[in-house]
């Protein structure tokens, strides 16, 4: 099949482009990398009267440190993450292991990790990271700019709080300190299927004892989220000897997580191949892992030189 017939515009600011957007009775698309877009207007599930191609606005590539937090300008490409010295220390290395879940090469080369955050599919490996890492996401409309937390962007599938009029510009993260280790775990049918169940963590600890945690829960709803119950489950657990995720005792603290996070925090829905009581158990697994994953990188934090983390 073939696109439905469209105008395109390529504004050169951001301004033009949020007035492209907000021009009254117009059906508008934005255009970044497009690895979603194009496919569904292919297939004319989505009929845009005009596409605003945000390719030539200056700036929007930028990835940038600004005090404590990341700024994901909304061009920057999936592959620049497949570097751990994308971000500096733990949130870099989150990243690096997150991506090369998404896709393949060719897509990561052109496809945006904003452009997943517009899309907002309960699939996405960076929107349940965001969520997870309490994410803030900048939009640009006719009356300026304002920015929306992550916990309160996402309303369902496809579903966000940015209007038809604006413009989402950047994604900004807090950094995480070297006292957190970060793990990703993802468990899929094939290679280019999206993720039946993925978990991305953060744990913080002093002195051998968990001091916070961060769980977020990839395609476990009908959006992302954040498993706030398993997480207070584990402040103030002592981390304990390394153990291997696979071979994780019932009762050691990252399995009693994990059965939380299924059980309480996830809502997950049936698809081909993944009825809901294989999902819950899939996400109790998963979640355990993650969080023996991401102590373990905690401790190889602490055990590396200061300033030599990878």
């Amino acid at each position: 099949m073939k696109p439905a017939a469209f105008d395109y515009v390529v504004p050169r600011t951001v301004p033009e482009a949020v007035a492209a957007l907000g021009d009254a009775g117009r059906k508008a698309q934005v255009l970044a990398g497009g690895q979603s877009l194009i496919l569904e207007m292919h297939l004319q599930r989505i009929r845009p009267e005009l596409v605003v191609d945000i390719n030539r606005i200056a700036g929007l590539d930028r990835l940038s440190v600004e005090g404590d937090t990341l700024r994901v300008g909304a061009l920057v490409r999936h592959s620049v993450f497949e570097s751990a010295q994308s971000a500096p220390g733990p949130l870099g290395a989150l990243f690096a292991r997150a991506v090369v879940n998404i896709a393949h090469p060719p897509i990561r080369s052109r496809g945006t990790m904003v452009g997943s955050f517009a899309w907002a599919h309960p699939a996405s490996e960076w929107c349940a990271i965001g969520t997870a890492l309490d994410a803030d996401i900048e939009v640009h409309g006719l009356e300026g700019k304002r920015v929306v937390a992550a916990r309160d962007y996402f309303h369902g599938p496809y579903r966000t709080a940015r209007r038809p009029q604006e413009l989402i510009t950047a994604v900004r993260f807090p950094l995480l300190g070297d006292d957190t280790g970060v793990g990703f775990i993802e468990h899929r049918r094939t290679h280019f299927c999206f993720a039946q169940v993925a978990v991305a963590a953060a744990l913080t600890v002093r002195d051998g004892v968990i001091g916070e945690a961060r769980i977020g829960l990839v395609n476990c709803a009908d959006r992302p989220l954040r498993a706030g119950a398993a997480e207070r489950a584990l402040i103030g657990v002592e981390v304990g000897a390394p153990v291997d995720g696979h071979r994780l005792p019932d009762g050691h603290p990252f399995a009693h997580a994990g059965r939380i996070a299924a059980t309480q925090d996830a809502a997950p829905l049936a698809e081909p191949f993944a009825d809901v009581e294989y999902k819950r158990h899939a996400i109790a697994v998963l979640v355990g892992r993650t969080l023996c994953q991401a102590a373990n990188d905690q401790r190889s934090r602490l055990a590396q030189p200061k300033g030599d983390h990878k």
